[in-house]
C-alpha cells in the first residue's frame, strides 16, 4: 500500500475512534459510535439479505445469486465482546458471501459485559447445532470470524471437539483475538501502528469479557489451548497490528500438531483491514483469496 493511502486510511479511522476511547467511554457510547458506523455500511451487490431469528438471536442469511448448493458460512463477528453486529458487519460478510460463492449466515450472539463468558460462546455453539439439526452437515461449513469473533471461532471449535460434535470442513480467521491476556510480543512492537486497536483497550476489554481468574482459560485466550484435531485454517492478519504476536503463536502450535495452517501477513495492513472493502485494494485482494479458500475447501 502506497505511504499516502497509508496516511489517509490510518487518518480517517483515527478520527472515527478518537471520538470514543475505550477506557474512558462506558459501553453505550461505544455501541452508538458502532451503531453510527455501521448505518454507512452497504450489502454487495447481488447479495439477498433475509433476516431471521435464531434461538432467540437475530440473524442474517446473506445470499448471492451465485452461489454452490447446500454450503454455507457462520460468520461471528468481532467487536472485543461489547459491540458489534449484522448492520456493522453485513457489508464485509456479503463481500465473503459473493466472493466465496456460498450462503452466509451471520448470527448476533449475546454482548458483555451484560452477558459475560462464556454467554457468547454458548450461543454460537446452540446456533450450530441448529445448523446441524436442520439438516446441514459440519463438511459443508466453513466457520469464519474477525477478531473476538475469531476468538469465539475458536472456542466453540475446542467445545465442539470436545463434546465429541462434527466439526465443520474449514476455518478462516481474520485478524483473530487470541490473547486476552496481551502477552504477545506483538503489543509492544506494534503499539503505535495499529490505528483500530490499541494495548491499552485489552484490559478493559478483559474486566468487561470475563473474571481476572479467567483470563487464561483456553475458551477465553485459546493461544493457550490444545489444539489437536482442529480443521484446516487459514488466517489473514496485518503486519501493523498488535495482535500479530496471537496469530503467529496459534499457527504454530497448530502446525505443531500436525494441522493444515495459511498463514499469510498483509505488509502495511492494521487490524482487520478487511472492512475496507470498496475503500482500498488490499481488501478486495484480501476477500478475493478468501473466497477462493472456500470454493477450493468445499470442492
Amino acid at each position: 500500500m502506497s505511504s499516502i493511502r497509508a496516511r489517509i486510511i490510518r487518518s480517517v479511522t483515527g478520527a472515527y475512534l478518537q471520538r470514543v476511547d475505550m477506557a474512558t467511554a462506558d459501553v453505550k457510547k461505544i455501541r452508538r459510535l458502532w451503531d453510527w458506523l455501521g448505518g454507512l455500511m452497504m450489502a454487495a451487490f447481488g447479495v439477498r439479505v433475509e433476516p431471521d431469528e435464531i434461538n432467540g438471536l437475530y440473524a442474517e442469511w446473506l445470499t448471492p445469486k451465485d452461489r454452490m448448493d447446500g454450503k454455507l458460512l457462520l460468520y461471528l463477528h468481532g467487536g472485543g465482546y461489547v459491540v458489534g453486529g449484522c448492520d456493522m458487519y453485513r457489508q464485509m460478510v456479503s463481500h465473503i458471501a459473493r466472493a466465496g460463492r456460498i450462503r452466509a449466515l451471520l448470527p448476533e450472539y449475546r454482548l458483555a459485559p451484560e452477558h459475560k463468558f462464556p454467554a457468547a460462546i454458548d450461543d454460537a455453539v446452540a446456533i450450530y447445532r441448529s445448523l446441524l439439526a436442520m439438516g446441514v452437515k459440519a463438511n459443508d461449513i466453513v466457520f469464519c470470524g474477525d477478531s473476538a469473533g475469531g476468538g469465539l471461532v475458536v472456542a466453540i471449535l475446542l467445545m465442539l471437539r470436545d463434546a465429541g460434535d462434527p466439526l465443520p470442513v474449514a476455518v478462516i480467521l481474520l485478524s483473530p483475538f487470541l490473547d486476552i491476556t496481551g502477552s504477545g510480543d506483538s503489543m509492544q512492537t506494534r503499539a503505535t501502528q495499529d490505528p483500530w486497536f490499541h494495548a491499552e483497550d485489552i484490559a478493559v476489554i478483559a474486566d468487561h469479557y470475563c473474571e481476572p481468574h479467567q483470563h487464561r482459560y483456553p475458551l477465553v485466550s485459546p493461544v493457550f489451548a490444545d489444539v489437536e484435531g482442529l480443521p484446516p485454517l487459514y488466517i489473514q492478519v496485518g503486519d501493523d497490528e498488535i495482535l500479530l504476536s496471537d496469530s503467529e503463536r496459534f499457527a504454530d502450535e497448530c502446525t505443531a500438531a500436525g494441522i493444515d495452517v495459511e498463514l499469510e501477513i498483509w505488509p502495511g495492513m492494521w487490524h482487520v483491514f478487511q472492512m475496507f472493502i470498496g475503500k482500498m485494494p488490499e481488501a478486495r485482494h484480501a476477500i478475493d483469496k478468501i473466497g477462493s479458500y472456500i470454493q477450493a475447501r468445499m470442492t
